[in-house]
């Protein structure tokens, strides 16, 4: 868990996690530099022996949630917690349930997620239907980190390489999981309520003005997230790659630079995305130059 002045519905949501049913939980926490009461509540469940933490100075959500990665102690199982979501208490249950088919072998779950607002009273969700094809990881980005539940060797296959570039860590934890042919696991069935309430770091908001005001931003920002991704995950995974998946990482990562490779992104059916909208916005991107 990475906490960022969380009091108002850490309680909440570590009562929930304590509470999950038929796994064994450590949990541990990264603060990112709270000024709030984050820290003395840690303090106090740190004695109490029903989790440990530790600050590391402000990171952001991104490289906070990667760090902790990095620190956390051997187990066979590994979830992203936010600070003010709320688990089911099958949650962990069913991830690992399909997990354990893939002991020795990289696998990753994520699920649907179950908006709610800040009474916890359910409304309106994003649905998702995704093809999980390494294509559409490369142009669409919807898993929420913290539905994610991945095994030890997923876990392994990620600290083998910390990209420069990582704009959110569950949005590089799938590309990667997809580049070296991990186990895919998603389920339909939401088992947490995703918070949206007027502080959330990051959130999900189900508006389309909100999704079209945040593609047009990163239209104006110019960021070429994806191309850079593309470059990230050549330069970590490549050699991990199948032919035919790192033929098309080198189509996003060059077509920039290369008229041919723009030509041949802009034409490969191979990126296609469940959602129609994100074809099209992708189209439009490769084909002025801003993917």
């Amino acid at each position: 868990m990475s906490t960022y002045n969380g009091m108002r519905f850490l309680p909440e949501q570590l009562a929930s996690v304590y509470s999950q049913e038929g796994v064994s939980v450590a949990l541990l926490v990264r603060d990112d530099a709270s000024t709030d009461g984050t820290c003395a509540l840690l303090d106090e469940e740190q004695a109490a022996g029903r989790l440990q933490w530790y600050n590391g100075g402000n990171l952001g959500p991104a490289l906070s949630f990667w760090d902790t990665l990095h620190k956390a102690p051997e187990a066979a199982y590994y979830a992203f917690c936010d600070q003010d979501d709320v688990w089911d208490s099958d949650k962990l249950k069913v991830a690992v349930e399909q997990l354990r088919t893939s002991e020795d072998t990289p696998a990753l779950y994520f699920c649907q997620t179950r908006l709610t607002d800040e009474a916890l009273v359910e409304i309106p969700s994003v649905r998702i239907d995704p093809l999980l094809t390494y294509g559409e990881s490369l142009v669409y980005h919807f898993v929420t980190g913290c539905t994610m539940v991945f095994n030890d060797a997923m876990r392994r296959e990620l600290l083998c390489y910390t990209p420069s570039y990582m704009r959110m860590h569950d949005i590089w934890i799938y590309s990667v999981a997809q580049a070296v042919g991990a186990k895919i696991y998603f389920d339909s069935t939401p088992h947490m309520s995703y918070r949206q309430h007027g502080s959330n770091v990051v959130g999900q908001k189900n508006s389309k003005r909100f999704v079209w005001r945040n593609r047009l931003e990163r239209i104006a920002k110019n960021e070429h997230i994806r191309s850079i991704m593309a470059q990230e995950l050549l330069r970590g995974y490549g050699s991990k790659m199948q032919p035919e998946h790192k033929a098309l990482t080198t189509l996003a990562a060059t077509y920039r630079t290369s008229f041919l490779s723009w030509i041949k992104l802009f034409f490969t059916r191979k990126t296609k995305c469940a959602p129609l909208s994100i074809n099209i916005t992708s189209k439009i991107a490769i084909l002025f130059r801003i993917f």
